[in-house]
């Protein structure tokens, strides 16, 4: 009968995402710190990409996969963090509900395909560190292209099959999204159709995108670290794992994050918690990508080395030539 009476409703054509409250002496100062994010975000993902580009030292598989990865950390935030500067900027909240679904579906795409680059990522340091001389026949790079492509090919597709029952239904029972961006449980509870097929697929759907992959990422660390600690010299063990200690510490904040929000949360959560955990790895995690892999990297800290040179010499030679 409920859901009866809610199809009888006026069907809602746009939603209006609540953000961070209504505090008007608040907005700017919260619009300058996202654009801060977004750009030194862009910009440390861009350094990233290009030094994996120009140094042919970093052409392996490992900066391989960190190039792609720094290239879905711009697209990831970029899904959120434009529309929620725009709302800042102007005060309008509003969204269309095929915009609100298309944004779904983008950070879906890049949430899930994340999962997999860093389960693909984990698959390199445990073929390097525990069969070091099949690393070559194993990681070549055929097997490289297919695994990216493959990350991004099942996330297109998996989050197009959730999509595809988002577009049948029908949202009537309130325009409010207590929200910064259009995340999966917010949109659901706004709808007046039944929605169990829907949780179902999304659940099957995001255990296989997420939950196995994490899985797989926990064993493949487990066999490295066995492994490491059966290297009899402490330089070699230091060594060994230097070689992935970004990674993990990578793979610790984004999953730590993701577990806290969506796996861990209670009635009881605040919703201002949820929130503060959904800008760390929507966010924040983009931007420390970079930063994390920067500092625990020695291969990366002489490319950065030897490019800052580069422009320092060819500055130099421009004045000179003046």
């Amino acid at each position: 009968m409920e859901k009866a009476e809610g199809r009888n409703q006026t069907p809602i054509v746009k939603f209006i995402l609540l953000g961070f409250g209504n505090v008007p002496e608040l907005q700017p100062l919260l619009f300058l710190v996202f654009l801060v994010i977004y750009i030194v975000t862009v910009a440390g993902n861009i350094l990233i990409i290009a030094l994996v580009v120009t140094d042919q030292h970093l052409h392996i598989p490992m900066y391989f996969f960190l190039g792609h990865l720094s290239c879905l950390e711009i697209c990831y935030t970029s899904t959120i963090l434009p529309r929620l500067l725009a709302s800042l900027l102007t005060g309008d909240r509003s969204i269309s509900v095929k915009g609100c679904i298309l944004q779904l579906y983008l950070f879906g795409v890049m949430s899930t395909t994340e999962c997999l680059l860093l389960m693909a990522m984990s698959y390199d340091r445990y073929v390097a560190i525990c069969n070091p001389l099949r690393y070559d026949a194993l990681m070549n790079g055929r097997v490289c292209c297919q695994l990216v492509a493959g990350s991004w090919i099942s996330s297109f597709v998996g989050c197009a099959i959730v999509d595809i029952f988002f577009f049948r239904l029908t949202f009537c029972n309130s325009k409010e999204i207590d929200h910064f961006f259009c995340d999966f449980s917010p949109m659901i509870k706004l709808s007046c159709d039944d929605t169990q097929t829907l949780q179902l697929v999304t659940f099957t759907i995001s255990a296989i995108g997420t939950i196995v992959p994490c899985l797989l990422v926990l064993t493949s660390y487990v066999c490295i670290i066995a492994t490491i600690l059966r290297i009899p010299s402490t330089t070699g063990r230091q060594k060994a794992f230097s070689t992935c200690s970004s990674h993990l510490i990578v793979v610790i904040v984004y999953y730590g994050t993701l577990i806290t929000v969506y796996v861990a949360p209670t009635a009881n959560t605040p919703k201002v918690l949820h929130k503060l955990f959904s800008v760390f790895y929507t966010v924040l995690t983009p931007m420390i990508n970079p930063v994390i892999y920067s500092l625990r990297n020695k291969e990366v800290n002489e490319s950065l080395r030897k490019a800052i040179l580069k422009l320092i010499a060819f500055k130099k030679s421009i004045k000179i030539n003046r």
